[in-house]
C-alpha cells in the first residue's frame, strides 16, 4: 500500500504531464496559426482593392442597373426593363494585361447569366467586347472561357484549350464539368479567381481549377479592360463583393 507521500509525489508528475502535454498542444496551434496567417498574406501580396465597398466610384454602367447595398455591387435588370444589348460595368482604373482578378459573388434571383469581361475593348456606351470568365445559372457555363461578340466558348469547364497562330485549337480534358460544378453553389458566396498572363488564362473558382486557355490567335488580345456583365433575356440579379486585382506592371 502506497503512503500518502508516494500518492502526491505520483499526483504531482501527472499533474506536471498533463500541463506539459497542454503547454505543448498551445504551441503546436499558435505556430500553425502563424504559419497560416503567413500563408494567407503571401498568397494576398500584391492585390488591392477596385470597389471601395461604399460608392462606384471608379467604374462606369447603365444608369438604373447597377447600384451599391450592403456592401455589395448589385446588378439588376426587371421584367418590362431589359436591356437593349448585354451591358456592362465597367472599371476606369486601366487596361491591365498580366494581371490576377478576384472577388465574391452570388446570384439573388433564380436565374441569370453575368461573368467578369478582361483584356476586352470598349466599343460604344457601357458595351465591351473580348474575353469573358463565364459565371451563369446555366449548368454548364459557369468557369466557362467565353468571348463576347468574338469566337464565343473557347474553353469548357474541365477543359485546357490551346489556340495556335493559325487559329486551329487543340483540347485536353482535366476533370469532368459536372463534378467541377458541384464545387460551387451559384446562390451561395462564391469565390472567383482569373489570372492573365501573357498568352494564358486560368479560371479557378473556391480554389479549383475550372479551365485554361493558351490564346495564341491573330485575334488574341493582350490587354484591355475590365467589366462585370449584365445579360439581356432573363430578369436577373447579382452581388459582387470584394472585388480585387493584382496588377503585374512590370
Amino acid at each position: 500500500m502506497l503512503s500518502a507521500s508516494c500518492r502526491f509525489q505520483q499526483q504531482a508528475r501527472h499533474l506536471r504531464r498533463v500541463a506539459l502535454i497542454r503547454t505543448i498542444g498551445v504551441i503546436v496551434f499558435c505556430c500553425l496559426a502563424i504559419a497560416g496567417q503567413t500563408s494567407r498574406s503571401q498568397a494576398d501580396e500584391g492585390f488591392r482593392p477596385i470597389f471601395d465597398g461604399k460608392t462606384l466610384d471608379g467604374w462606369t454602367g447603365e444608369p438604373g442597373r447597377w447600384r451599391v447595398e450592403d456592401g455589395h455591387i448589385i446588378g439588376q435588370w426587371t421584367e418590362g426593363n431589359q436591356p437593349k444589348e448585354n451591358t456592362f460595368l465597367i472599371w476606369e482604373g486601366g487596361q491591365p494585361a498580366d494581371f490576377e482578378v478576384r472577388f465574391r459573388f452570388k446570384f439573388d434571383s433564380q436565374r441569370g447569366n453575368s461573368g467578369i469581361q478582361i483584356r476586352s475593348e470598349r466599343l460604344h456606351g457601357h458595351v465591351v467586347r473580348g474575353y469573358q470568365p463565364d459565371i451563369a445559372t446555366d449548368g454548364w457555363v459557369t468557369g466557362v472561357a467565353y468571348e463576347e461578340r468574338g469566337r464565343a466558348q473557347l474553353a469548357r469547364r474541365g477543359e485546357r484549350t490551346v489556340i495556335d497562330q493559325d487559329g486551329n485549337r487543340t483540347t485536353e480534358r482535366f476533370a469532368d464539368e459536372d463534378e467541377l460544378g458541384a464545387l460551387f453553389d451559384l446562390h451561395e458566396w462564391t469565390e472567383y479567381h482569373v489570372i492573365a498572363v501573357g498568352n494564358r488564362i486560368t479560371i479557378k473558382i473556391n480554389g479549383h481549377l475550372m479551365s485554361e486557355l493558351v490564346d495564341d490567335a491573330p485575334e488574341a488580345r493582350r490587354s484591355g479592360v475590365l467589366a462585370f456583365q449584365l445579360h439581356r433575356g432573363t430578369p436577373m440579379k447579382i452581388r459582387f463583393a470584394d472585388v480585387e486585382l493584382k496588377w503585374n506592371k512590370g
